[in-house]
């Protein structure tokens, strides 16, 4: 499960995101129409949220343009309640919309009713390999073991899970684990990592699912079960 999240307002970006990350969503964020595009498909996201006043094209066009490539839901955000807007947006091919200014409760409660229309099951469980987590109940399972975790513990396992197998810059993990204004540094993220490993058990010096790539990031690997 991942999102998208287009808007070259970077407050409004920061604060789309950040809702959705404490609701246990992976988002990806780009500020452009071409960026946008990009990371659409680089990411292969399974919603899409875009502003339309884009640089370098407009949302609708963004949305024309994804529209022909996937059937993906989107949601188009406005300053202006303006019909005219409403309705090309949804000629488009847009699912939904919200003007702002929008609640944080709001967006999340529309996206995940997007998702459900979709067919899709929201951002709980996620699993890789023989990890299975909770978001909601903050659990993780392996195997036949049932570990409780913190929220922090939750979103960084979740964009690990989400890339099992690939390695995650420490960077993107900070944004995704405390926000842009979430106040997070490399020392906080090594802490939060070592106190995981604790838990479930994972040797610092030969982990068997937490990696540590020095001066880059961290990667979950996934043994086969045993």
């Amino acid at each position: 499960m991942k999102l998208l999240v287009v808007d070259d307002d970077a407050d409004m970006l920061a604060v789309v995101s950040f809702a959705l990350r404490q609701a246990s969503f992976p988002v990806v964020t780009a500020n452009s129409y071409g960026t946008g595009l990009a990371a659409f498909h680089g990411e292969q996201p399974d919603l899409a949220i875009l502003d339309i006043n884009l640089p370098g094209g407009s949302g609708f066009e963004l949305c024309g343009q994804l529209r022909k490539e996937s059937n993906a839901p989107i949601m188009m955000l406005t300053a202006r309640g303006e019909e005219a807007d409403l309705v090309r947006a949804l000629e488009l091919g847009a699912d939904d919309y919200l003007t702002k200014p929008f609640s944080p409760r709001t967006l999340v409660a529309r996206v995940k009713a997007l998702l459900r229309r979709a067919g899709q099951e929201g951002p709980s469980p996620t699993r890789a390999g023989e990890l299975i987590l909770d978001t909601e109940l903050l659990v993780l399972r392996i195997a036949d073991r049932e570990i409780r975790i913190t929220p922090l513990e939750s979103r960084l396992l979740q964009l690990l899970l989400a890339n099992a197998g690939q390695v995650v810059h420490t960077d993107r993990l900070l944004v995704h684990v405390w926000g842009h204004r979430g106040g997070g540094d490399r020392q906080l993220l090594k802490q939060l990592v070592h106190r995981l490993r604790q838990k479930i058990g994972d040797d610092p010096d030969h982990p068997r699912w937490l990696g540590t790539i020095p001066s880059v990031g961290y990667m979950l690997r996934v043994p086969q079960s045993s």
